[in-house]
């Protein structure tokens, strides 16, 4: 399942508009509270799919009877860009587990480059949903491996992805390899150059949101 949180308008789009805009981006504080947005929208979307149970809950005038979630999801980012989405998700889902993957593109001379994974830090997965975010689904490798990584400390029941801006490229890379995965999209483009930069995109949402690094 694939959807496309701006498909229809909403506030949403406003703020995709606004992560895209090159001078709206030169502040980092409003670049990562958007992402922080898209996020708290995801959520919202993931939680109407998501298991509840019946309680009844005492007020201090009589009893009523609520719709609650019946199991907390496991939120995981991708270090260091996924942090303000990751936040977002976090705002909602406030009780929450967490987990955090590094990954990153090691860059070849030839100009292509391999996903480097090296580390991880997560809860108990087994049977839990699982709620992946990061800004970018570009060419769905770091994703993919991401995953397979996370698959590594136990099975989950649910995998949802949630993404500022996708590729159709990446999108179906995504979906060959993990066909049972719910991919949520702040919007996609269909263009990815041969380097693998999502246009029009946005960017390097991680140097947008924090500074510029060196290229390791």
């Amino acid at each position: 399942m694939v959807v496309n949180l701006s498909q229809h308008y909403s506030l949403l789009s406003d703020w995709i508009a606004e992560i895209r805009d090159e001078e709206i981006q030169k502040d980092r504080m409003r670049f990562r509270r958007n992402l922080e947005r898209i996020g708290e929208v995801a959520a919202f979307e993931i939680s109407k799919k998501l298991a509840f149970e019946e309680r009844e809950i005492q007020t201090q005038l009589g009893i009523s009877n609520s719709k609650t979630l019946k199991e907390q999801p496991v939120l995981a980012t991708i270090l260091r860009a996924g942090l303000p989405m990751h936040q977002g998700l976090l705002n909602y889902f406030d009780r929450a587990d967490n987990a955090f993957i590094s990954a990153f593109r090691k860059h070849n001379r030839d100009g292509s480059f391999e996903i480097s994974l090296d580390y991880v830090s997560c809860p108990e997965l087994e049977g839990r949903v699982v709620i992946i975010s990061d800004p970018m689904l570009a060419t769905g490798s770091s994703l993919v491996k991401t995953i397979q990584f996370l698959r590594e400390e136990g099975k989950p029941s649910e995998i949802h992805i949630v993404v500022a801006i996708a590729c159709t490229v990446g999108i179906e890379y995504v979906k060959r390899s993990e066909p049972n995965c719910k991919i949520w999209c702040g919007a996609i483009d269909d263009e990815l150059t041969a380097k693998g930069y999502i246009v029009p995109g946005l960017g390097d949402a991680g140097d947008l949101a924090f500074g510029t690094k060196v290229q390791m």
